[in-house]
């Protein structure tokens, strides 16, 4: 397909991280952008202020009658579009050109040199960091973000066409679309088993998608994953190694040893483990395609973080209030280290959301054993996404399984008061639902209260 002849763009799902990024793509490419989503959030409203239409009813009559003619209208989807829905079958029924997102991604950066992220944790922050990285070496890129980048203030970093970023998604098989020059794979954790049934067929998912790198391309994998490549880990023997950590007021200050040198003194401002571990394979992957050391050192320790990944929303000596989108396991434990290590004698609160029935009920002890960790813990109910209840699988038995006795389960419209009956010290929300959306209620609760 040539994109450059499609004038018109329909995105079913318009308000997702991944599908909100390419209507910001198309609408600076001068394309007109319109879509559908069942909620409004701060997304759409940004979308909207940029000039896109978007509605909230799932209704034929509610589509522009301009993205009614097949010819110069391309529909874009995402997977978590219900079978049902009627507009999506609607497009297929009537002659229309209609592709997933990740098909989408896959042709813009075909032509490109494209630079990959993928892994079943870190792949946003460290897709950020990357594309933030070339962007400050002065790179013509074009980066794809599955988060809201607090530099750039959009999970779209523009400056030319010669350079892609993206994140490499593997639910539903979707980085199978691309074609890297470079690439990295993060992590292979058991995940989205809903759509592979067991971690055997995931890390083969993997393993095919790093067949998909270019002849003369790059792999980049965390020490210790079955596959070969450029390693990178910390305070280990990989060909790109973190050494020398310290901590200055919250700020990391650390040495890299590179296949070639060593890079002294690097300073990075985001919290915890997992992310220096983002921060090095970002770094690695930018040394490889040519930046300069220096202008590396500089960028690193101007980059401010992706919102909801770790998002201080309150900072004072009395109370923290960190907001994150963690809603694996290993995400929630890489949370809590990073809390931990910052702030080792304070009193933590975890308010967690899970998201999905399927990745609670096959993650249950793994969510119990995290959340027992923090001094105390409240629930809210399963965010469903996509799916259907299954039975039996409730944040009460959540609840029941956590080994902590400062636990309850609530509903959201309690959870300011529960915290402010709370002698916590540091609260954290954590999920991937509609969580987020709760903290700008927290922060007016707490600053009321104060």
């Amino acid at each position: 397909m040539d994109l450059s002849k499609i004038h018109n763009i329909y995105l079913i799902g318009i308000g997702g991280i991944g599908m909100s990024a390419l209507a910001r793509y198309f609408n600076i490419n001068n394309k007109k952008v319109s879509g559908y989503d069942k909620t409004k959030t701060s997304i759409t409203n940004e979308l909207i202020a940029l000039g896109v239409d978007i509605h909230f009813e799932d209704s034929i009559e509610k589509i522009d009658v301009n993205f009614l003619n097949p010819k110069n209208t391309l529909v874009v989807y995402t997977p978590a579009i219900p079978e049902g829905h009627t507009e999506f079958n609607y497009f297929k029924a009537n002659g229309f050109q209609v592709l997933k997102r990740s098909k989408v991604l896959g042709l813009i950066t075909e032509n490109t040199f494209c630079l990959a992220v993928a892994g079943t944790h870190g792949k946003t922050t460290t897709t950020s960091i990357l594309g933030h990285l070339l962007y400050e070496c002065g790179v013509e890129l074009t980066a794809f973000l599955g988060g809201i980048s607090e530099n750039y203030n959009s999970n779209l970093i523009l400056k030319g066409t010669k350079v892609s970023v993206v994140e490499a998604d593997e639910f539903d098989r979707s980085f199978l679309t691309l074609s890297p020059d470079l690439a990295c794979i993060t992590s292979m954790d058991a995940d989205h088993l809903d759509i592979y049934g067991q971690a055997s067929e995931l890390i083969n998912s993997f393993k095919e998608f790093s067949k998909k790198i270019k002849p003369n391309g790059k792999l980049f994998v965390k020490n210790g994953l079955p596959l070969k490549g450029i390693t990178y880990g910390i305070e280990d023997n990989s060909d790109y190694t973190i050494q020398n950590i310290k901590i200055e007021n919250g700020t990391y200050i650390f040495d890299v040893k590179t296949p070639k040198t060593v890079l002294e003194n690097l300073q990075f401002n985001l919290p915890g483990r997992h992310n220096l571990l983002n921060a090095l394979i970002a770094l690695a992957m930018a040394v490889e395609y040519g930046c300069s050391n220096q202008q590396l050192a500089n960028a690193l320790t101007s980059y401010k973080g992706v919102r909801r990944r770790f998002t201080y929303h309150i900072k004072t000596d009395d109370l923290v209030f960190i907001d994150d989108y963690a809603h694996h396991p290993e995400e929630i434990n890489a949370v809590h280290q990073a809390v931990r290590e910052m702030y080792p004698d304070k009193n933590v609160l975890a308010i967690f959301q899970p998201h999905l029935y399927t990745r609670t009920r096959d993650f249950i002890d793994d969510f119990a054993k995290s959340l027992s960790e923090f001094d105390q813990i409240i629930l809210l109910d399963i965010y469903p996404a996509r799916e259907l209840p299954i039975e039996g699988v409730t944040s009460s038995w959540l609840l029941e399984k956590i080994n902590n006795q400062n636990k309850q389960l609530i509903s959201k419209s309690e959870i300011v008061s529960k915290i402010l009956k709370s002698d916590a010290q540091v609260v954290l929300t954590i999920g991937a639902g509609d969580i987020g959306e709760e903290v700008k209620h927290i922060k007016k609760g707490l600053r009321f209260a104060s």
